[in-house]
């Protein structure tokens, strides 16, 4: 199974990640992770990237599909791989499509956890963390015990800048300008498996797992 994955933040991309890797045996393939993998062991192409991360740039579209190319020729990733932060843009996803014909295979589906941005915000803007030990909270859906106090430590818990509610509608702005195209590009291509994402994570979860097995390329969902 060769799967993309896109949400925009706060979609539970992670939790779901977690999920299909487990349930189809393909390695999670975070670009993002590999990019800093690279780098912190001096990897050529690790170097190569970090000369545009200094800069304050973009590491170029290139690079990122050298970097993909190389982890798809792991022996994990020879049966299938679920791809998490690539492609990012419509010429990202040309790149991809140009390099899977070029390894003589395609991609099955792509996963869109499609969530309105006001559930986004809401989400995101009552997270709060222990500032002693990180411990995780939401002001409505996992409230600690004591208002502002972590009921493991007692640190303080706080609000992370990039949680705030106009940080969030910013990116927010940023996800849909950079994935309008892509998302109508799959879907095109009728490789568009879109899921309601403001539901419980384990209706999500029931969503996807539907929208796999029925791909008629893969009878039964993660079957080779």
């Amino acid at each position: 199974m060769r799967l993309v994955l896109l949400g925009p933040p706060g979609a539970g991309k992670g939790t779901q990640a977690a999920h299909v890797v487990e349930r189809c045996s393909i390695p999670h393939i975070s670009t993002g992770d590999m990019l800093r993998e690279a780098i912190k062991n001096n990897e050529p192409i690790g170097l190569e990237a970090k000369r545009y991360i200094d800069k304050g740039e973009l590491v170029p579209d290139d690079v990122i599909i050298r970097l993909v190319k190389e982890r798809f020729g792991k022996d994990d990733a020879r049966k299938g791989f679920l791809l998490d932060g690539f492609p990012r843009t419509l010429a990202q996803a040309k790149a991809l499509t140009k390099l899977l014909d070029q390894l003589g295979t395609r991609l099955d589906a792509t996963i869109y956890i499609n969530v309105p941005d006001d559930v986004v915000v809401e989400r995101l803007s009552g997270r709060r963390i222990c500032r002693s030990c990180g411990a995780n909270y939401h002001v409505k859906y996992l409230p600690p015990k004591k208002q502002g106090v972590c009921d493991k430590c007692g640190g303080e818990l706080y609000q992370r800048p990039d949680d705030q509610a106009e940080t969030i509608k910013n990116r927010l702005a940023v996800f849909h300008r950079q994935t309008a195209d892509l998302i109508d590009y799959y879907r095109e291509l009728g490789l568009l498996a879109e899921v309601p994402g403001e539901l419980p994570p384990k209706d999500v979860q029931a969503s996807i797992d539907a929208r796999l097995d029925s791909l008629p390329s893969r009878p039964g969902g993660c079957a080779d």
